[in-house]
């Protein structure tokens, strides 16, 4: 019962750290949300979904 409740609370800290992270950040965005420049996650080279870079150009969703 004690390492449940240890496991909560650890979650909970986690998900308020987060909550913090938004609410203190630019209009609320997580930082890098072009995944598809990760060469792991896009093997055949799209473009980003969001904002339509290429994996060999910065995000365009910044400017």
């Amino acid at each position: 019962m004690k390492l449940i409740f240890i496991s909560i609370g650890l979650l909970a800290f986690a998900v308020a750290g987060i909550a913090v992270k938004l609410i203190f950040k630019k209009n609320g965005e997580f930082a890098g949300t072009c995944a598809s420049n990760n060469p792991l996650l896009n093997k055949e080279g799209e473009s980003c979904g969001i904002c339509g870079a290429r994996p060999d150009e910065k995000c365009k969703e910044n400017n």
